[in-house]
């Protein structure tokens, strides 16, 4: 299978249907095909999908993995040219080995990605050449070259796109069978985007301290994954034979010369997370992770003894992965993969001010930490203290306005504290962020209802109504 298979230059072309008829003519790298998509357009689009992506995609809402991914993205992105947004990384949870990015700097990688990965510089050349692909505006450019008799609503494409995230030729072929199906029977995609991210992507790698290996090494598991499968179907994915790439990528990894990445404990921390909690049993895991002890690779060994008390904990064999945690701990108090499942265990314990009185001092000093803040609330809520915790999710939420997770803590917190008004209002913001608008207002009515004599409530309230409303009409006529 190829590495992007659903790259932005993927979605773009089997759900608008671009053709190929320009002889791969690209403007020089920058070009921001402006009279196809303006930059702020370009964002309002790529909001729209990440909303729609969150209702009815299988989306990571883990607050450890999201602060692992996106810090290996903002590492990339700073050492990257031409970047005209700040980038979302994210997870979806799906064992295939894929990564895409769509519209306003968004790139998502499956769980089984990273868990295919051996080293986090093969992770990294997955997640610099998506950036490139941003980059590089390759989409926009795309639609620039097309041309197109009548600009398409994006309310017809968000259908489309999400089914060929989830499974590229079902996708491919729902597009090709929708009433836009003359436009798109004949797709033929090009391939000088993907080669022009991969070389594009390696030098970001290589700027960003990883070991440009990383690219090369990986196309060799998509090398393996892919034998036996016909050459056509690789070309009708639109990227270069997996072969190929192995070979253009190894060459320019080698003009950069050797260089020797120490292990990344956050990384095997990270893919034993994801085999722990997303793949397979927990009794299998055991055993995988057991065998895993004797590594002599100490961020490795150290994974593995993660991931046993991430399977203990499945288990409910509490007392055991807390004895392995406590082990790990002596020495790294503060790693926030170790914290967040110390707290997991102390609710499941009913112990929660445990988890208070582990998480506090920490928090204090970092109160604007995801992790920690999201951990802690949740430990005040198994407390049923809920003051502190809508405190703090609601400071997080004000340099955070999207973090599903907090308002979906928030939500709870308001519900057990019967807070109705409130709890329906934060319901609101929850059903907004998956597009579903129809219900946020039904949610803010509920709201309006609980409201007495607070003229000034319950302005606020038919405002942030009509802003619904004001956000389902433009997605509803938006063209691109």
């Amino acid at each position: 299978m190829c590495l992007c298979v659903f790259s932005q230059l993927c979605i773009a072309q089997s759900v608008l249907g671009l053709g190929d008829n320009n002889r791969n003519q690209l403007p020089e790298i920058g070009v921001v095909a402006s009279d196809a998509i303006t930059i702020d357009k370009e964002k309002i689009v790529g909001d729209i999908i990440m909303r729609q992506l969150r209702g009815q995609a299988p989306l990571v809402q883990d607050p450890v993995l999201q602060e692992y991914i996106q810090g290996i993205g903002n590492r990339l992105v700073i050492h990257a040219d031409n970047t005209k947004f700040p980038f979302q990384f994210f997870m979806i949870n799906n064992p295939v080995l894929n990564a895409f990015a769509f519209y306003g700097g968004h790139i998502g990688i499956h769980t089984g990605l990273l868990a295919a990965s051996s080293t986090e510089s093969e992770l990294a050349s997955v997640l610099a050449h998506e950036v490139a692909h941003v980059t590089q505006r390759h989409l926009a450019r795309r639609v620039q070259m097309q041309k197109r008799n009548s600009p398409l609503q994006i309310a017809s494409l968000i259908g489309g796109i999400l089914l060929a995230m989830a499974d590229p030729e079902a996708g491919i072929a729902a597009v090709q069978a929708s009433s836009a199906a003359g436009q798109q029977a004949n797709i033929n995609f090009t391939r000088t985007n993907e080669i022009e991210a991969d070389n594009i992507g390696i030098n970001i790698l290589y700027r960003a301290g990883f070991d440009p290996q990383g690219a090369p090494g990986f196309f060799e598991k998509l090398l393996a994954q892919s034998r036996g499968r016909s050459t056509q179907l690789s070309f009708l994915q639109t990227h270069p034979l997996p072969a190929d790439r192995v070979a253009q990528t190894t060459t320019r990894a080698r003009s950069f010369g050797v260089r020797n990445v120490p292990p990344s404990l956050d990384f095997h921390l990270a893919k034993a997370r994801i085999q722990g909690r997303y793949m397979s049993s927990p009794k299998r895991n055991i055993n995988l992770f057991s065998s895993q002890l004797a590594s002599s690779n100490n961020a490795k060994q150290k994974g593995a003894q993660y991931g046993l008390a991430i399977s203990l904990f499945e288990l409910q064999r509490y007392d055991e992965a807390k004895n392995i945690l406590d082990k790990l701990m002596l020495n790294d108090k503060e790693n926030l993969f170790y914290l967040d499942l110390m707290t997991d265990i102390y609710i499941k314990q009913d112990a929660p001010s445990s988890a208070i009185s582990l998480l506090t001092p920490l928090w204090l000093n970092k109160p604007q930490n995801s992790v920690l803040t999201l951990n802690l609330a949740n430990a005040y809520i198994s407390a049923q203290n809920f003051e502190p915790a809508i405190q703090m999710l609601r400071d997080l939420l004000l340099v955070n306005k999207e973090n599903f997770l907090a308002y979906q803590l928030l939500n709870d917190a308001y519900s057990r504290s019967q807070m109705k008004k409130e709890a329906h209002m934060t319901k609101a913001e929850i059903y907004a962020l998956i597009l579903a608008y129809p219900l946020a207002i039904d949610e803010l009515q509920f709201a309006y209802n609980q409201v007495d004599s607070d003229t000034l409530e319950k302005l606020r309230i038919k405002g942030r109504i009509e802003q619904f409303r004001e956000a389902q009409a433009s997605m509803m006529s938006l063209n691109i």
